[in-house]
């Protein structure tokens, strides 16, 4: 598979977001492992998780949990790059909340890091900024744990341009990523994404077959829209229309890798083939329209 940066290190294009072997209508604990040994298998060394993947209320962590229990039977566990988040939580009727006081993310962290089994986490995210908290507090926490060795990067998520630029002012190099809601059907980001591709910073897209597939929690009440460009592409060829949604994002930046869902080996294995799939300019001239 080709690789992309997240700050120094190089990861597959195509990485795995876990939250649907987690959450609602997750699979059975025998299916979620084998997800993720394929994914794995298929060259995929991102996997995106966070505290908050869960389904009822006393599971906090449940997806990290289950990510812990896949790598340690893995040989090549060192290349698999575990990023995780902090900042929500999930009380189990369905509703997700927002924490990002300072204390609350680093109990969050200390957790993360006892789940995950290990010394230090690769890449922490704030999951999402707090209105009851200055985003300068929430940032600074962060920054408070790669200080102590915690935390080796630092990510933000769900933000504006606004909130990446105080960010970056406060974390510096430290900061490696932006996980914001992008896709087919939604470019609202375009801004968050152009910011950074000039600071070098990996942009990495959540639900990102929206209008193309079923991806995520929030994709829920999408479906599949036969007979649009992407669809068009992929019959032309011989892929599936999420390889060709997931290689348009590829194409849009090279900091920008896709963190697609999977609930089945399938869904994952067919999804990393898109690292390698480049599409020519008169294809991408196709699906510069966005999906409705």
């Amino acid at each position: 598979m080709r690789e992309r940066s997240i700050g120094d290190v190089k990861v597959g294009a195509i990485g795995l977001g876990a939250m649907p072997l987690s959450i609602e209508g997750r699979p059975d604990e025998a299916r979620a492992l084998a997800t993720l040994h394929t994914a794995l298998d298929s060259g995929v060394t991102l996997i995106d998780t966070a505290d908050s993947y869960h389904w009822h209320a006393d599971e906090l962590g449940h997806n990290e949990f289950l990510i812990a229990r896949a790598l340690a039977t893995r040989s090549d566990r060192d290349r698999v790059l575990i990023a995780t988040k902090g900042g929500r939580g999930r009380p189990g009727d369905g509703s997700w909340t927002v924490t990002g006081a300072p204390r609350h993310l680093k109990s969050a962290c200390e957790g993360s890091l006892r789940r995950l089994g290990v010394a230090a986490i690769d890449l922490y995210q704030l999951h999402k900024p707090d209105p009851q908290v200055p985003w300068a507090e929430s940032v600074g926490a962060l920054k408070e744990l790669v200080d102590e060795g915690k935390i080796r990067m630092a990510g933000i998520s769900n933000v504006t341009v606004d909130q990446i630029r105080e960010a970056h002012g406060i974390l510096g190099p430290a900061l490696v990523s932006v996980q914001n809601r992008y896709s087919p059907a939604v470019r609202t980001s375009e801004d968050q994404l152009r910011l950074c591709t000039e600071l070098g910073v990996a942009f990495l897209p959540w639900s990102p077959l929206g209008g193309v597939s079923r991806s995520s929690l929030d994709d829920a009440s999408e479906q599949p829209a036969a007979g649009t460009a992407f669809h068009e592409v992929a019959a032309a060829r011989g892929v599936s229309p999420q390889q060709v949604a997931l290689a348009w994002l590829l194409a849009r930046s090279p900091v920008v890798i896709p963190v697609p869902g999977a609930t089945r080996p399938a869904s994952i294995r067919d999804s990393a083939l898109a690292a390698d799939l480049v599409l020519t300019p008169a294809e991408l001239a196709r699906l510069a329209t966005p999906l409705g």
